[in-house]
Parts: C-alpha cells; structure tokens; sequence
C-alpha cells in the first residue's frame, strides 16, 4: 500500500468520511450514534471547518480514495469552553496499524498550534486499546472514565477521557 497523503478535507470528501463513519455506526460501540448519517447530515456537519481556526478536517487519501479522516469540532456550546476542542480519528476497517491514524492527528495538531486552542479533549468508548495507545502517543493524559453512558449492542459501555494541553 502506498503511504497516505494528508491533506484538508473538501466537499468532495464527504461520501467517503459518511461510508467510513457509518460503518463505525453499524458495527461497533465506538460512536454511540445508533443511526446512519446520511450525505445530507454529512453537509451540515461539514459547514464549520474550514482551511484555519479551531475546528479543522483532515482525511487520508491512498491511490485516490479516502481511508481516514481526523478533525478538532466543538467540545460544548457555552462559550466559555470555545478554547476547548474534541478530537478524533476514524480509520477505513484495514487500515489500521499502518500508521495513519498518527499521520492525521500529526496533521490535525501541527495546524492547531498556531490556533487559540488551550485544551484538545477526546472521549474513548472502552475497550479500544489501538485508540488508547494512539492519544497517549499524542501526550494525551487520561482523566477520568464515565461508566455506563452509553447503551449500543444491547449493553452499556464506558467511555475514557483524555486531554492535552495545546498551547
């Protein structure tokens, strides 16, 4: 497989970014989301990133198809976290472990560093030591872990959550 090519994300990208989480959707705990996105929703969560700023999208792209993508987005609605992000990484299922998802975060934080951004929050839902290992490459420190929040699959599920000083 040829190495990725990071770069921002584009309008274009979007089916490939719904096809990628929507799997994550139908097959796993990860996102607690429980029903597809269409391209439409997709459009709409689109309309905040942009090419500087606090929220940025970046997606890898092999031979000319997306296999990931990683962005910062809002962490809460009051304005006083508005130096606060949530990040995340989501990866096309098998390509995982080529380093890709480190290529994106690399990506996604070298841009926010000349953001105001104090703080990059993440949430895990547990278990998921690939995105654990992935955070704590980043100096992301655990802080606490919300048991039960979520209910998926017939089940309840943990999340974990991580956070890093940016500035």
């Amino acid at each position: 497989m040829t190495a990725p090519t990071i770069r921002r994300a584009d309008e274009n990208d979007l089916a490939a970014i719904n096809d990628i989480y929507n799997h994550y959707i139908r097959e796993t705990p990860i996102t607690f989301d429980i029903r597809p996105w269409t391209i439409d929703d997709r459009r709409k969560w689109f309309s905040p990133f942009a090419s500087s700023g606090r929220y940025q999208l970046f997606v890898a792209e092999t031979d000319g198809e997306v296999i990931g993508f990683a962005y910062s987005g809002r962490f809460s609605v009051k304005a006083a976290y508005d130096t606060t992000v949530e990040t995340t990484v989501y990866l096309r299922p098998g390509s995982e472990g080529q380093g890709t998802g480190r290529s994106l975060y690399q990506a996604l934080f070298d841009a926010l560093a000349s953001e105001d951004v104090h703080r990059a929050c993440a949430g895990i839902t547990t278990p998921n030591d690939a995105s654990v290992a992935l955070h704590k490459k980043f100096d992301f420190q655990p802080i606490g872990v919300y048991t039960e929040v979520g209910r998926k699959f017939d089940r309840y599920w943990d999340v974990e959550w991580f956070e890093k000083r940016l500035d």
